[in-house]
């Protein structure tokens, strides 16, 4: 059996006992790093008594074939990434597919999620959204990714290295309006965790000037509806929130956003005070 083991993004108090368990009674645990599957078992007070094997971006290929003959051999494999679920942006994918094609079970261990945390703590509008991983390196690249998500009305979610946040926000505000509102989320769970919310254009202005450090995820609101559609009940209400906020009354928030919509004033305060 193949098992999708979910470390801890942060904090390895964390982690739950079944992970605990797949590592301690995995014949094989693959890892995308071994030092830090070191570091989490000694946190875990976990002894590893399987074999330890590197398994990340630059030889996942050439890894897999091995790792189903494990299975083949009647093995426990067991994967893990830096922290989070393996094959969300992060190895794992392949020998998933592999292992399916081999006629292998394959379950997940599940836990921490950089995605789902960033999601829920941004404030933005939950109920649908997509996950788009990293945007391209380039600029160019990037902004023609953007274009493409311009319209796109779920919450998006991305990951983004340190280095490349402040264009990648520009990028954003170029693209999607200077006003989308938006969430910078640093070192989620860990010691230094950090909240940015606010406009695109004013989250570029903040790393451009602090340089943020860690790992980053941005959650940004999906595009505001065209005239003549309506927006999800938790969008109407989000955009209710986010003008009292701003400081508006609850009662110019909802006349504001009722206007904006072509909606009755009547029909989002119902929505509004039914979610209370």
């Amino acid at each position: 059996m193949l098992v999708l083991a979910a470390t801890p993004i942060g904090r390895a108090d964390d982690a739950s006992p079944r992970l605990a368990h797949e590592l301690a009674t995995a014949d094989v645990v693959a890892a995308e790093d071994t030092r830090r599957l070191a570091r989490l078992a000694r946190d875990l007070q976990v002894t590893v008594r399987g074999r330890i094997v590197s398994y990340f971006e630059g030889n996942e290929e050439r890894r897999t074939p091995d790792l189903v003959d494990a299975l083949r051999g009647g093995a426990v494999v067991a994967v893990v990434t830096d922290g989070g679920m393996p094959s969300v942006s992060d190895p794992g994918y392949r020998l998933v597919r592999a292992a399916l094609v081999a006629g292998f079970p394959v379950t997940a261990a599940p836990g921490p999620s950089a995605v789902t945390t960033a999601l829920a703590l941004s404030g933005l509008p939950s109920d649908r959204f997509a996950f788009e991983g990293f945007l391209p390196r380039t600029g160019s690249g990037r902004r023609s990714r953007l274009r493409e998500l311009a319209t796109e009305p779920r919450t998006l979610v991305f990951f983004e290295a340190p280095h490349r946040i402040a264009d990648t926000l520009a990028d954003l505000s170029t693209v999607f309006g200077a006003e989308r509102s938006a969430a910078v989320c640093r070192e989620l769970t860990k010691t230094y965790e950090e909240i940015r919310r606010g406009g695109l254009a004013g989250l570029a202005d903040w790393a451009a000037e602090q340089k943020p450090r860690g790992e980053i995820t941005v959650v940004v609101a999906g595009a505001p509806a065209r005239p003549g559609e309506r927006p999800a009940d938790e969008e109407l209400r989000a955009a209710v929130a986010e003008r009292e906020a701003a400081g508006d009354s609850r009662r110019d928030a909802i006349q504001a956003v009722a206007d904006a919509y072509g909606l009755r004033k009547r029909e989002v305060y119902a929505l509004v005070h039914a979610a209370q």
